[in-house]
C-alpha cells in the first residue's frame, strides 16, 4: 500500500497510487491543524487544495479534534462552485449508538437532532463532545463525486465521541446536497466556540 503526497503539484502528475481496504486508490491532498480555530475550510484551487473533478471521491479523516468549548456539535457545509455562506440545502439522516464509562447505560436509536429535511444549517457529524483534556471526537466524512452538474452530492460520515458525559458515542450520518451544482469548498467548525486542537486530513479517491 502507498499514498501519494501531492506537495502542491497536479493530480495529474501523480504516478504512484495504494489501495487502502475498499476505499480503492487514496493520494492524499491536504491537512490542516487547529490552533483555537474558528473553523476549518478546505476550497478547491487554494493553499494546495484539489476539490474537483480529478477525483470522483473525496475522503476527509478527523484526528483528535478537540473543541474549546465544553458539549459542542461537531459540524461541516459546502459551498457550490461560484457561492459563498456556506449555505447549500441538504437532507440527511442519523443514528446513534453509545455506551457510559461505567456500564450504566447502552443504546441504539435514530437521532432526530442530527438530520435535515432541505435545511440550509451546517450538518451535525458529532453531537456532545466534552472538553476535557483528553475528550475529542475522531472519524471521517466521503464525499461522492462533488464536482457532477447532473447529480445531487451525497455524503456518509463516521464519528466516535468521547461525550461530555462519559459516553462513547458513535454517529453514523449521511445525506447529500441537494443542489446539481458542483460543490468546491467544505468547512468544519464547532456548534459553539474554537475547535482547539486536532487535524483534518483530504484525499482523493480514484
Amino acid at each position: 500500500m502507498s499514498i501519494v503526497k501531492l506537495n502542491n503539484q497536479a493530480v495529474k502528475n501523480a504516478t504512484s497510487f495504494g489501495s487502502i481496504s475498499s476505499l480503492g486508490s487514496m493520494t492524499f491532498i491536504k491537512k490542516l491543524t487547529a490552533s483555537s480555530s474558528a473553523t476549518l475550510s478546505f476550497v478547491d484551487g487554494s493553499d494546495g487544495v484539489v476539490l474537483d473533478n480529478s477525483f470522483k471521491e473525496y475522503y476527509f479523516t478527523f484526528k483528535d479534534i478537540h473543541p474549546a468549548t465544553d458539549n459542542v456539535h461537531f459540524t461541516f457545509q459546502g459551498n457550490s462552485a461560484g457561492g459563498s455562506g456556506y449555505n447549500e440545502t441538504i437532507t440527511s439522516t442519523a443514528f446513534y449508538y453509545q455506551h457510559k464509562e461505567d456500564g450504566t447505560d447502552t443504546e441504539l436509536a435514530y437521532e432526530s437532532g442530527s438530520d435535515q429535511a432541505q435545511g440550509t444549517a451546517f450538518q451535525r457529524l458529532g453531537q456532545s463532545v466534552g472538553n476535557d483534556n483528553d475528550q475529542c471526537i475522531v472519524g471521517s466524512l466521503r464525499l461522492f463525486n462533488p464536482s457532477s452538474t447532473t447529480f445531487v452530492k451525497n455524503f456518509i460520515g463516521v464519528t466516535n465521541i468521547y461525550h461530555t458525559s462519559d459516553y462513547s458515542v458513535g454517529l453514523r450520518t449521511a445525506g447529500y446536497f441537494n443542489t446539481t451544482s458542483a460543490i468546491d469548498e467544505i468547512q468544519f467548525k464547532m456548534s459553539s466556540g474554537n475547535i482547539d486542537a486536532g487535524d483534518i486530513c483530504l484525499y482523493g479517491i480514484a
